[in-house]
């Protein structure tokens, strides 16, 4: 039985939604309807029988994709998680609207990479021509995301394939404890300097650089980023493993190398601190945590049987 990531149960969104952000969910292919208690329920292998090889095609599309262009790998993860925190899994972000009034253009979705959108695009095409109408962009959203920390996994990734229970859902401690957790996915990816630039500049009346920061990270950052620079210019999120998805990030964090705020947060804040120090201390650790937050927040707002429709173009909603 094979394992990657699904949480729309089959079916995508009818109307836009707005601006979200989120991760991922290490839940089997199989995801669908259940006839048990006449209930919607997730179920394995639900492509089983109608598209067997989804699975495969889309992890050869991302495989090809990652070849060509690295920064694929963050973009498609980073894509998932914008269309699922808020609203849900539902490849609403995916939608392109001619009025520049679709989730995709809200703010804090401007910056997300074009190569992680054309993903999706290319492995919805290798599904169709497949099995038309059968597997909605939301799954394959899921499915490509999920294979992207595999290709460059250290030795986190590769723990998605330990979960086979459908996890329930979040207590409020636990969901910090998820929270942090998920923040490692910063270990992949890039930032472009406007979004940092006031830890290195304008930081406090009393300060112009964040005094949490590393001195020698600070002085790095701001030689790739001078004051008043093109804020295109793009910085890696982790300035020490960029390509392996690993714990390094939080090892990191206990080193004042945080880009943001709300990662420095995490190490500062005396209730995430020994979180932080076991995850830079225990990949293990870490690994597993991730893997079981990234299945729940998978399953935040998923769509179930006639609750929405399968396009047949990610980017448009069925007419």
């Amino acid at each position: 039985m094979g394992y990657s990531a699904s949480t729309s149960f089959g079916s995508d969104i009818i109307t836009t939604a707005p601006a979200s952000i989120t991760m991922i969910a290490v839940l089997i292919i199989a995801v669908g309807i259940s006839s048990a208690a006449g209930q919607g329920m997730l179920r394995e292998n639900f492509y089983a029988g109608s598209c067997p090889n989804v699975e495969a095609v889309v992890q050869q599309v991302v495989a090809t994709k990652a070849s060509q262009q690295f920064t694929t790998i963050p973009a498609t993860l980073r894509l998932f998680f914008h269309d699922c925190f808020v609203t849900g899994c539902d490849a609403s972000v995916m939608v392109a609207s001619p009025n520049g009034d679709a989730e995709k253009d809200a703010a804090d979705n401007l910056s997300l990479a074009g190569d992680g959108f054309d993903t999706i695009v290319r492995s919805k095409t290798a599904v169709e021509a497949i099995c038309p109408g059968v597997v909605s962009c939301a799954d394959i959203m899921a499915i490509a995301a999920r294979w992207r920390p595999i290709i460059c996994s250290g030795t986190g990734a590769k723990g998605w394939y330990g979960f086979q229970r459908i996890p329930r859902g979040w207590k409020p401690a636990r969901a910090q404890f998820d929270m942090i957790a998920l923040s490692g996915a910063h270990t992949l990816g890039f930032s472009h300097c406007d979004r940092f630039a006031n830890r290195l500049y304008s930081f406090s009346k009393t300060s112009t650089v964040d005094p949490s920061l590393n001195v020698t990270y600070a002085q790095e950052l701001m030689k790739a980023c001078p004051q008043n620079v093109d804020p295109s210019i793009a910085i890696d999120m982790d300035p020490t493993t960029a390509r392996t998805f690993d714990n390094v990030y939080y090892q990191n964090l206990v080193e004042g190398m945080g880009l943001f705020t709300s990662d420095e947060v995490l190490y500062s804040n005396p209730r995430s601190q020994p979180t932080v120090l076991d995850f830079a201390r225990n990949a293990g650790d870490f690994n597993g945590a991730f893997s079981f937050a990234m299945r729940k927040l998978g399953r935040v707002g998923v769509k179930t049987g006639s609750q929405g429709s399968i396009r047949s173009d990610c980017t448009n909603i069925n007419s």
